[in-house]
């Protein structure tokens, strides 16, 4: 039957309490020995030489006719007889029993009173060595209970100790293995198990403990599994990617790469997986472009000695309070060929058609004069119209060639340091015709003391032109637009603002895109005239804006930098 804790802590403390019984027992025990030695001694001993002492004094007053002293020895002397305690001493009471009844009846010679006296020195020396006797026998008993003590006392520390140094353990042991297997647990090492034989509460609770890592590995072992299946599906799933994939989480460790990205980055997968973005960073440079560049800017690579182009998308990924990332590298690449071959479709058929088009404006211009024949209202009508349409040709194929030279990069600047206030007033001279059919006023306000800017004057000028003439089409007759250059900062800010509908906020972003038109609008045109002013702007690092609200016209304005 098996021990329990509860018993060997009972068993244990009854055991010290026996311990601590068997010690006082015996120093009870010794103790009322000599005790009762001592009360013998002066009961019996004391009291027999008191009772001697007494007759002595009495037997000498016998002498002096004392009736009193007779009757005090009597009384002595059955006291005595009542007392008799040693050996001996009866059979001398007893005789001087018998001297005395002989004073009693006048025998009073020196001879009776002699042997009287004798018999009580006898009766003294058999009591003084009885008390002799029973000190030394009391001592005795006195040193062998003080050596008994003390080896029983001896016998019971060692036995004490033993037990305080040894009978803990029996509780602190278990508990320390038990410390150590839930640390164990705790790391996840669920291969530990506790050993005790015990059958105990302990052993019990061991029992349990096994049973509940033995769950826990197979829990683990079965997660593990469904985690490395579902981590290879995923990798198999990245490495299918045609684009180049690199997840990061919210710590910026680096979760994975496919191989189109390790190959871009001339990486290997050791090298990146597991690291900190820092680290990788600062052992490629392409990594640390990736990282640290958030536009999503057409950029070029070169692989295995070819050209590639790719764009940056970063998707944010959400989980719970963390926030990962997953940066994808599109290419590009034929679309950037395509979009070079179709630049220079664009500007191979625009060059080619202008030839015609000036021709064609040439003969309608000779049709127009008397000296060719004279032409019907109809006629000229007609003519009026193909020159319109041939005019409007010819812009559309200026702007496609302005166009074709952007996407090519091939704008020729020919910067200098130009007057601002040149620039607006050749703007506003070549487009006063058209203000004037619709008896619109155009107001100009120029900061004096401008200084000049580094600019390329046509350019510039083109791009005025294109605001002022877009204002002129969307403001209605008999309004007004007002020009304005002014000084800020470092910069001079050229603005032309109208009063016609206005732009919803929703399109004012995409205005400067190519081919946008705003819904709804029916003016004629493609869209290239604001994308095109946006490049000739910023091509001279300055910067191109609109303002506008609906009912309200709108303000249309670029910055250059101060010479």
């Amino acid at each position: 039957m098996a021990v329990t804790v509860k018993k060997k802590i009972w068993y244990g403390t009854f055991f010290l309490f026996l311990l601590l019984m068997i010690t006082g027992g015996v120093g009870i025990y010794y103790v009322a020995s000599l005790k009762n030695e001592e009360q013998n001694i002066l009961k019996a001993n004391y009291e027999s030489l008191s009772y001697c002492h007494t007759m002595q004094q009495q037997l000498d007053k016998v002498d002096e006719t004392d009736d009193k002293a007779v009757i005090n020895f009597e009384d002595a002397l059955k006291k005595q007889e009542a007392n008799v305690t040693e050996q001996g001493e009866g059979d001398a009471t007893k005789v001087l029993r018998e001297d005395f009844n002989k004073l009693k009846l006048g025998d009073t010679s020196r001879q009776t009173r002699k042997e009287i006296e004798t018999k009580l020195q006898s009766i003294l020396a058999l009591n003084m060595q009885a008390i002799q006797r029973k000190s030394t026998s009391a001592k005795k008993t006195a040193e062998d209970a003080l050596t008994i003590i003390i080896a029983i006392a001896a016998c019971m520390f060692i036995i004490a100790l033993t037990f305080l140094v040894n009978f803990p353990s029996v509780i602190t042991n278990p508990i320390n293995s038990f410390t150590d297997a839930i640390k164990q647990i705790a790391e996840k090492n669920y291969n530990y198990r506790i050993h005790i034989n015990n059958k105990d509460e302990f052993g019990k609770l061991a029992d349990s403990f096994n049973n509940m890592a033995e769950r826990l590995q197979y829990f683990e072992s079965s997660n593990l599994n469904k985690l490395l299946f579902e981590k290879s599906r995923a990798e198999a799933v990245i490495n299918s990617l045609k684009d180049a994939s690199i997840g990061l989480d919210k710590n910026n460790i680096i979760l994975f790469a496919n191989e189109q990205a390790l190959q871009l980055l001339n990486l290997r997968n050791e090298d990146t997986v597991g690291k900190k973005a820092e680290e990788v960073v600062s052992r490629n440079d392409l990594f640390k472009f990736l990282i640290e560049n958030n536009n999503s800017i057409p950029f070029k690579i070169v692989v295995q000695d070819h050209e590639n182009y790719f764009i940056k998308e970063t998707i944010e990924v959400s989980q719970n309070d963390s926030q990962s990332k997953v940066i994808v590298l599109k290419n590009i690449t034929s679309f950037k060929e395509l979009d070079e071959a179709k630049t220079n479709f664009i500007a191979t058929v625009s060059h080619e058609l202008k030839t015609p088009l000036a021709a064609s404006d040439f003969s309608l211009k000779l049709l127009e004069d008397a000296r060719t024949g004279n032409l019907s209202s109809e006629q000229k009508e007609l003519i009026t119209n193909l020159k319109e349409d041939n005019q409007r040709m010819l812009k559309i194929l200026s702007e496609l060639l302005n166009m074709s030279q952007v996407e090519a990069g091939k704008i020729q600047l020919n910067i200098k340091q130009v007057n601002p206030k040149v620039i607006i007033e050749n703007a506003i001279k070549a487009v006063e015709t058209n203000a004037r059919e619709k008896n619109i006023c155009i107001k100009n306000t120029i900061e004096e003391n401008l200084p000049s800017i580094n600019a390329d004057e046509d350019k510039t000028t083109w791009v005025l032109n294109n605001f002022l003439t877009n204002a002129i089409k969307y403001s209605s007759e008999n309004s007004a637009i007002e020009t304005s250059i002014y000084k800020q900062d470092n910069n001079i800010i050229f603005s032309v603002r109208d009063h016609g509908k206005g732009i919803a906020k929703e399109y004012q972003p995409k205005l400067f895109d190519r081919y946008f038109k705003v819904p709804g609008s029916n003016e004629k045109g493609v869209g290239l005239g604001l994308a095109i002013s946006k490049d000739f702007v910023e091509a001279q690092n300055g910067k191109i804006w609109v303002e506008s609200e609906l009912g309200s016209g709108a303000t249309f304005s670029f910055l250059l930098p101060v010479s």
